[in-house]
């Protein structure tokens, strides 16, 4: 008998039955050598959640504990980012571990176009139930993806995590399960300022933030949204053990970062740098910490080796994925994955339609304004509601110089932006035109230049072949 690993653990098992075997033959003539159990996977999405904003990353006032007590049974990435800053293109990227030009998802709202293999059909072929419960594609697009069961995906629909624990617990199939969970939180709108437990006056900010007492209490409701991320990943988490069994696969991560200035739908990291722990007792040390970069596109080939199949070459050809598995990272924190990350913005009508492209080496960021011409726009300055902070920052521009350049630094990019994330982490000091730098640049252009022609992505052309026709 070869026991490759224990069932309870959720790893692959191969077990031979001697007893089960003899009065098989006797039934039948024909013995079963062994069964094959694949572990089962819960992956857990929140909405909206930068990287810095919880203590697992050094946020100073954010509380996030069961993030935190997950983190500790399993291994952070101190380096993960998305495809996209922006919803629908990054989830796509996920789905299809493909970029956003070569899967058709570019602008938001957009879906992967026809003939796209996507997550479902990967783990059906290895036997999997696959589900999808809440926000797990772009809200409604996720009746197109092929999941065995879809539920709650509509804006805000709360109750996501609740229906997802009930459906855990009445589910009766023997089919090993790979299940998608996806919170709204922390996603606007956020909870009012009387849920908020933080005192706006004692709020550490970051520095790209401009500190207005409107932007102070804004941040503590965004803080109050970021617990109730916290909350539903913890609920997740623990019935994922529940039902499935303590050795469960269980990730959880966030699809951009947060709805605030220099952070979602920018390719600085505040809107590209996400969370991600996985635990997998047995497999992944607790407690440990990777520094490898890795991306959403790697999930998915990630996941399928996790479950014992082969992933899909990683390449340009037909039936070829961006992606590649880091499942050796997961093994040995220690191992690289990669040396650069690259990451697109296109738009979302005209409240976020800036395009850009970007790459990001463990040291350096190198973004490209395809048009820099134009001012730069989002939900944050054009559609004003409650959380009501932007007017505060424009009226603090018309008295404090500082508070101009921030302002007009949001609506005015340059042609390139270089920065030295090791000495500037925050992004805040371009060092594009500095001539220290020229070979630095020359080399980051290269490096996104290489990548865009292997994506057939011709910037502003691509652009305007893949943008959707507006709806009259």
């Amino acid at each position: 008998m070869q026991t490759l690993g224990h069932a309870s653990l959720g790893l692959i098992t191969t077990i031979a039955a001697p007893a089960l075997a003899c009065a098989t033959a006797l039934d039948n003539g024909a013995a079963k050598a062994a069964v094959v159990r694949r572990p089962d996977i819960v992956l857990m999405l929140v909405d909206d959640m930068s990287w810095r904003d919880t203590p697992l990353h050094g946020a100073p006032d954010i509380r996030t504990p069961n993030m935190e007590r997950i983190a500790a049974a399993g291994m952070t990435f101190n380096r993960a980012f998305v495809a996209s800053p922006t919803s629908a293109p990054s989830r796509g990227a996920l789905l299809t571990a493909m970029n956003p030009v070569r899967n058709g998802a570019l602008f938001n709202h957009q879906s992967p176009r026809p003939g796209v293999k996507r997550w479902p059909a990967y783990f059906k072929e290895l036997g999997y139930e696959v589900v999808a419960i809440g926000k797990v594609a772009h809200y409604a697009q996720v009746t197109g993806y092929g999941f065995d069961y879809v539920s709650h995906y509509k804006y805000h629909q709360d109750d996501c995590v609740e229906h997802a624990i009930n459906w855990l617990a009445a589910r009766k199939s023997d089919k090993p399960l790979c299940l998608i969970v996806g919170t709204n939180w922390p996603h606007v709108p956020w909870p009012d300022a009387s849920a908020a437990t933080l005192d706006p006056s004692r709020v550490a900010l970051p520095p790209m933030l401009l500190d207005t007492p409107e932007m102070r209490v804004a941040w503590t409701r965004y803080a109050a949204a970021v617990a109730n991320a916290d909350r539903d990943a913890g609920l997740v988490y623990d019935a994922a053990r529940k039902h499935l069994g303590e050795g469960v696969f269980f990730a959880f991560t966030s699809d951009n970062g947060a709805q605030f200035p220099f952070h979602k739908w920018t390719c600085y990291d505040g809107g590209l740098r996400t969370p991600l722990v996985a635990v997998w007792p047995g497999r992944v040390a607790a407690g440990s910490r990777a520094d490898a970069m890795v991306g959403w596109i790697d999930l998915m080939p990630t996941l399928l080796e996790v479950a014992g199949g082969s992933p899909p070459r990683t390449g340009l050809g037909a039936g070829e994925i961006d992606g590649a598995s880091f499942l050796a990272t997961l093994r040995d924190a220690r191992t690289p994955h990669r040396d650069a990350v690259f990451a697109t913005h296109s738009g979302d009508g005209r409240m976020n339609e800036y395009p850009m492209r970007a790459v990001r080496t463990e040291r350096w960021k190198y973004i490209r304004n395809l048009s820099p011409e134009n001012e730069f726009h989002t939900h944050i300055d054009r559609v004003v509601k409650d959380e009501g902070y932007w007017p505060s920052w424009v009226g603090k521009a018309r008295a404090d110089a500082n508070a101009q350049q921030v302002v007009a630094r949001y609506f005015n990019r340059p042609a390139e932006e270089l920065y030295d994330i090791e000495s500037d982490p925050h992004e805040l000091r371009n060092l594009a035109d500095d001539p220290a730098c020229a070979q630095t640049l020359r080399d980051m252009r290269r490096k996104l230049d290489d990548w865009m022609a292997s994506q057939g992505d011709q910037g502003l052309e691509t652009e305007r072949k893949m943008k959707p026709v507006a709806k009259r």
